[in-house]
């Protein structure tokens, strides 16, 4: 028998950590939303399209839309902030969460699209990299 290096306290979910291409096949089925867990100059500044800001220092679980309609998938600079999330999430009873491993990050490293201010004319801009 292995021993496991994830230890889950009782009566909480699972988390889950998908890969960019997961999350963009989601995104682009209609299967989930995305919950961009940044601060909203971070959001400002590039975003994965779509994504809604429910920044982490301000994140209550009860405001979200759990209804289990769409997925929800937690997203944020690097995968750190947004495993906070879904954990507090999980605290909060739900049965499973979800985020993006590697965040913003991964997307770009995977040539994913992004919606991103141009600081030159203070215009957003659609597209890949």
């Amino acid at each position: 028998m292995s021993h496991s290096t994830h230890h889950r306290p009782p009566n909480t979910g699972v988390l889950h950590e998908l890969d960019a291409i997961q999350v963009h096949a989601l995104l682009r089925a209609r299967q989930a939303v995305l919950i961009d867990v940044r601060e909203p100059g971070e959001f400002e500044a590039e975003r994965i399209p779509d994504a809604l800001l429910c920044p982490l220092s301000g994140f209550d679980p009860a405001c979200l839309p759990l209804d289990g309609a769409k997925r929800v998938i937690f997203q944020c600079g690097t995968g750190r902030r947004s495993g906070q999330a879904a954990s507090r999430v999980l605290e909060a009873g739900a049965e499973q969460a979800s985020h993006l491993a590697g965040g913003i990050q991964a997307w770009k490293a995977a040539g994913l699209p992004l919606t991103r201010l141009d600081p030159a004319s203070g215009r957003t801009q659609h597209g890949h990299l």
